[in-house]
């Protein structure tokens, strides 16, 4: 069996988790004071961080499910999403409205693969 990975493991979660060269992780703004489009572009830059950690990039997303505490912030999410998504390699995505944390707009999860 291939050994599980996780990466800032605590008691309640990992921040990152590596099974069978798929990696997934979740992705919230690090500064929650931002407003929409600062949160969204926050997330997509902190995925590019994380994919650079675990040796991936972005033409490795398998998936993203996005959150949003109002859909309406649907043409503002798609406007950054598609700026940020290299052609021709886009992940599986899924959006839906869900009640996030305080001062929250969006929350990611993430899944992308990697070298095994």
């Amino acid at each position: 069996m291939t050994e599980i990975q996780r990466f800032g493991e605590s008691a309640r979660w990992s921040d990152i988790v590596i099974y069978r060269g798929e990696a997934r992780w979740v992705e919230v703004a690090d500064d929650a004071s931002a407003d929409l489009s600062g949160q969204i572009t926050q997330v997509l830059t902190q995925i590019n961080v994380t994919l650079e950690r675990i040796g991936s990039s972005r033409t490795g997303l398998l998936q993203v499910l996005i959150f949003l505490a109002d859909l309406n912030d649907s043409k503002i999410l798609n406007a950054l999403w598609d700026d940020w998504v290299p052609s021709g390699h886009p992940p599986i995505r899924a959006c839906v409205a869900a009640g996030l944390a305080p001062g929250y707009f969006v929350e990611m999860v993430i899944s992308a693969a990697v070298a095994e």
